[in-house]
């Protein structure tokens, strides 16, 4: 049975996030939302709450952090994702060549690598460690691996990284196993940052061959001059709301129904079987439009 919230919004997407603990400290991060996170959930607590996703025909589940490639279970965790759900991986890429073969015989389907610059000094002025060579390195293994098509996230942050736009469209150039995404940056309070993406994508627009609309947030994609390039836009954006199939579960134990908000999280710590089953049902029920 596929559950909708009050706002018959199917959910089917499973969002989970293994660590708050990363190894970067990039300038903007909201760390997914998680606010004061507790002792992390087991492999099995994560096993079983993806098994009741299942149980609710949830169709795919995104690994999150901090970075989860820091949690030393993680390909365990991997092979644990039920039978026909896809599985896949937002990581900052740092040390992802040395894992991206295990991860791919773990099961996992593919990953989004984050990366707001393709210069140095920019790259270490927004995430305050030296490691580029890696991330690329990571990229490349990720492609050789087969854990594609690659998602390049690419936070676009005011009076920083605009001007990368163009470089970011030829690296991912004429490889079909290669996606950009630009992002607008989500949390703007008290943040200089913000890069407002409308103008950016009318831009794309009118350099396109075709444009899609996916399912997911309503987003386009635009196939521009052999790059394929999607924008994210979660702000004041009803259409992201309206499209939004997600549940998160934070690295605590805490079914969360929208990132935005924290105080409408349900704990399932300690739940299994049929208690579990009714704390789905209410995080789904506690889902509504942030923006409407």
């Amino acid at each position: 049975m596929r559950l909708k919230d009050p706002f018959n919004r199917p959910v089917t997407n499973l969002r989970v996030s293994l660590t708050p603990a990363c190894n970067l400290n990039c300038l903007y991060c909201h760390a997914e939302g998680e606010v004061s996170p507790g002792s992390l959930l087991s492999a099995e607590e994560i096993a079983a709450v993806m098994r009741m996703a299942a149980e609710y025909e949830f169709r795919s589940v995104k690994f999150t952090g901090g970075e989860p490639l820091l949690r030393p279970d993680v390909l365990e965790i991997i092979r644990s994702v039920p039978a026909g759900m896809e599985s896949s991986l937002t990581t900052n890429g740092t040390i992802l060549a040395r894992l991206a073969a295990d991860l791919k015989e773990a099961g996992l389907s593919r990953v989004n690598v984050s990366l707001d610059s393709l210069d140095p000094a920019t790259y270490r002025k927004i995430t305050r460690k030296d490691c580029l060579s890696e991330v690329i390195e990571g990229i490349e293994a990720a492609l050789d691996a087969g854990l594609t098509p690659v998602k390049l996230n690419m936070v676009v942050l005011s009076g920083i990284n605009e001007d990368e736009v163009p470089a970011f469209l030829d690296f991912v150039k004429g490889n079909r196993d290669l996606v950009l995404q630009l992002i607008e940056l989500m949390d703007i309070r008290d943040c200089p940052y913000h890069s407002e993406l409308s103008g950016l994508e009318q831009e794309l627009a009118r350099h396109s061959t075709h444009i899609l609309t996916r399912r997911m947030h309503h987003r386009h994609k635009y196939c521009c001059n052999g790059s394929e390039v999607e924008v994210v836009r979660p702000l004041h954006n009803t259409e992201f709301c309206a499209f939004c199939n997600r549940l998160r579960l934070t690295s605590d134990g805490m079914l969360k129904p929208c990132l935005l908000r924290a105080d409408n999280h349900v704990d399932i710590r300690g739940a299994e079987g049929d208690g579990l089953r009714s704390l789905f049902i209410e995080a789904v029920r506690r889902r509504a439009p942030y923006y409407h």
